[in-house]
C-alpha cells in the first residue's frame, strides 16, 4: 500500500521589491513568481527552512 507524501500548499502574499536578494532567491527558488501564486512542495526540513526565512512574504494554504 502506497502512503501519499505529505505536502505544503504555499502562496505568495507579498511582493519582493525592496527585499534584500536573498529573499527574492528563496522566493524564486520555491517556484513562487507573482503575488497570490500557489505552488506545492514536499513537506521537507529543507522547505520548511525556505518558509522560515520568508514568513513574512508567504503563507500556507490549507485545503
Amino acid at each position: 500500500m502506497a502512503t501519499k507524501a505529505k505536502s505544503l500548499k504555499i502562496r505568495q502574499v507579498r511582493s519582493p521589491i525592496g527585499r534584500p536578494r536573498e529573499q527574492r532567491d528563496v522566493l524564486r527558488s520555491l517556484g513562487l513568481r507573482r503575488i497570490r501564486h500557489v505552488v506545492e512542495r514536499f513537506d521537507t526540513p529543507a522547505v520548511r527552512g525556505m518558509v522560515n526565512k520568508i514568513s513574512h512574504l508567504v503563507e500556507i494554504v490549507e485545503d
